[in-house]
């Protein structure tokens, strides 16, 4: 059973010494989620979020999280033109633990509300970028992953093989994405400090620019282009300004950084077909078989986008958008990583199958500072 605002408000009391608890709330878009979170807002007005882990695959999330957050020390987080959530306590309940966080400023939107409007499209852009030039040296010390160029590639094999396992896999599919990883032109890349989990539901806008990005436990170095592969299945009008605006910022010469994306963004399908056939969910398997059919009619109508560039020219972001517009819908809505500060989310945990050896685990990540910022966020929601 969901615990209530008031037991997680006495949590927090608990967490936070001297908090003085003006207020409280369930943080919750009213459905079983990961997380059992709740707002609480203090006689100074400071509002705090607090969550509690209703599973391993959630304790393990926040504990990456928790790691993830200590290594962006004040100094990281300088470097970076928007907000990084704040630890401020934690204390042990019934096994497992209950931490609090600061609540950060702004409010969430979906990818395609994200990327139509040009301000926020651009500041999405210079955002991811600043994240991929923090200087890489942190990560090491912390103990966070790191990644070369041909580790990523051989993540990328992998999983392809393992879908491939799985009998579902369309023999089109298997051989353009055996093309992509046996491109040695398109895996000649630096790697560079990513987010990890990044999608629309990390990202939160004020003012028309990003103030906030959430969901760091796939903090890591790694390939770039995790972190934009959202970005080309969105289908606002200024998504491709979004990836313009990151490539001018970044100033840099990974010229096949969206067709590595693009292959990410597909292998996406791949990820829902592990998971259900490792969850033995047949309905999620068949969710995905439909995804990938519909997938192989969409390459087979682009036979002129390959993911290789030695094999076709070389695509402009439009054309990549051009052709993951394309994709059925419900392959790019389920790519969702919702805020750990929210108890209502239960997204599987997609991404982190790359990262880890694993293909069902789940995803959940932090939340976002007026209680009416997080009332309308979670009423939206």
């Amino acid at each position: 059973m969901a615990r209530t605002q008031l037991t997680l408000a006495a949590l927090a009391t608990s967490a936070v010494p001297g908090l003085d608890v003006a207020y409280a709330r369930k943080h919750s878009a009213g459905a079983h989620g990961l997380f059992d979170s709740a707002l609480v807002i203090d006689k100074a007005g400071r509002a705090l979020i607090i969550c509690v882990p209703t599973s391993q695959s959630a304790e393990t999330e926040q504990s990456a999280d928790l790691v993830a957050l200590r290594a962006l020390t004040t100094g990281n987080r300088s470097r970076l033109p928007f907000d990084v959530p704040e630890y401020v306590g934690q204390t042990p309940i019934q096994g497992t633990r209950a931490v609090v966080y600061e609540l950060l400023a702004g409010d969430s939107f979906d990818a395609d509300a994200l990327t139509g409007h040009e301000g926020v499209a651009g500041s999405i852009g210079r955002a991811i970028a600043a994240i991929h030039s923090l200087p890489s040296a942190f990560i090491g010390t912390a103990g966070l992953p790191q990644q070369s160029a041909e580790q990523c590639r051989k993540d990328a094999i992998d999983l392809i093989d393992r879908a491939a396992s799985t009998g579902y896999l369309p023999a089109a599919l298997l051989r353009r994405w055996e093309q992509g990883t046996d491109d040695e032109a398109l895996w000649q890349f630096a790697p560079a400090v990513v987010h990890g989990s990044m999608s629309a539901d990390s990202i939160l806008i004020t003012d028309d620019a990003v103030s906030g990005i959430l969901g760091w436990s796939g903090l890591a170095v790694g390939d770039p282009a995790r972190d934009l592969h959202w970005l080309l299945a969105a289908r606002g009008d200024a998504a491709e300004l979004a990836i313009d605006t990151y490539s001018s910022t970044r100033q840099g010469s990974d010229t096949h950084i969206t067709q590595r994306a693009m292959l990410y963004a597909e292998l996406e399908l791949a990820r829902w077909l592990l998971h259900g056939s490792s969850s033995h969910d047949q309905s999620i398997v068949d969710d995905a078989v439909a995804m990938l059919d519909g997938l192989v009619d969409t390459v087979h109508s682009h036979t002129q986008q390959p993911l290789s560039p030695e094999t076709g020219p070389i695509m402009s972001v439009g054309d990549v958008e051009n052709m993951l517009d394309h994709m059925p819908r419900a392959a790019r809505d389920y790519d969702q990583h919702a805020a750990m500060h929210t108890d209502s989310y239960n997204f599987s945990g997609l991404t982190a199958d790359s990262d880890r050896d694993d293909a069902d685990s789940d995803d959940a990540n932090t939340g976002a500072n007026a209680p009416d910022q997080a009332a309308r966020r979670s009423d939206s929601e």
